[in-house]
């Protein structure tokens, strides 16, 4: 029987990716939806796009695009680099590429380069690394940063009214255009929870395997989820994006 999971932000996560789909016991049939963030924060990126370019080869993937991607991929495209994306696991990510050939960076960044921004199964499910904010959907959305870095979406849900009703004029549009919405991007560990949430008809996978949390793979038809060890008893002798998480980097005028 086909199974399809989805899978929340890896960020560099190499050994608990191994961990996780060994536990998924996959099958051929199975199919695989990454929600974005696969680098910056634990020091195997780059070998998680090697593992993940290696999977597409024999198991049905796809890629969504992450904000931490977008920094990756114009790196590795222009040599460019600022203090956000360094601090916020960009250092680490660079570091991991130090054996690396320019034809090994070349192929990732092609990788990256053909990874969704969403994506929409037949049963009307929108699967995006962060959000949109156009009640006309994601395909009329006016800024494309908004799918990997919009979390409106995410907030909206998870503190809707209960009380209020899909046919009451204050509902929602966004909510009502798809039947679920799979997101990561904004770690349910913020909330002290550290498995998946819902919020409406919007589903949070991202568990904040970049700091605390576990990797985690949801069933998309019976929400049944499975997790790897929390991440950072992986790598026990780094910090990830532990160190100072949400501080914010204020630029010089």
């Amino acid at each position: 029987m086909k199974r399809t999971f989805t899978i929340g932000d890896i960020h560099g996560g190499l050994k608990a990716l191994q961990q996780l789909l060994d536990k998924l016991e996959l099958t051929k049939d199975d199919q695989l939806i990454f929600l974005g963030d696969y680098v910056d924060g634990w020091s195997e990126s780059a070998q998680v796009l090697d593992y993940l370019i290696a999977l597409e080869q024999k198991q049905k993937c796809i890629f969504i695009k992450g904000n931490h991607d977008a920094y990756c991929e114009n790196w590795l495209k222009s040599g460019e680099t600022n203090d956000v994306w360094l601090f916020h696991g960009g250092k680490v990510t660079i570091e991991s590429y130090k054996e690396y050939t320019p034809e090994q960076k070349k192929e990732h960044l092609a990788f990256i380069e053909r990874m969704k921004l969403f994506h929409v199964d037949d049963e009307n499910r929108l699967f995006i690394h962060a959000g949109f904010t156009s009640m006309h959907g994601p395909y009329q959305e006016v800024y494309e940063s908004n799918y990997t870095w919009d979390r409106t979406l995410w907030e909206m849900a998870v503190t809707m009214d209960k009380r209020i009703q899909k046919d009451s004029l204050l509902y929602p549009k966004r909510l009502l255009l798809f039947k679920e919405i799979y997101i990561g991007h904004t770690p349910t560990t913020r909330y002290d929870i550290f498995e998946p949430m819902q919020g409406c008809n919007v589903w949070n996978v991202d568990t904040g395997a970049a700091f605390k949390g576990k990797l985690t793979a949801l069933n998309i038809e019976t929400k049944a989820f499975i997790q790897s060890d929390a991440v950072y008893t992986l790598y026990p002798d780094e910090e990830g994006r532990n160190a100072n998480p949400y501080r914010v980097i204020k630029k010089k005028y």
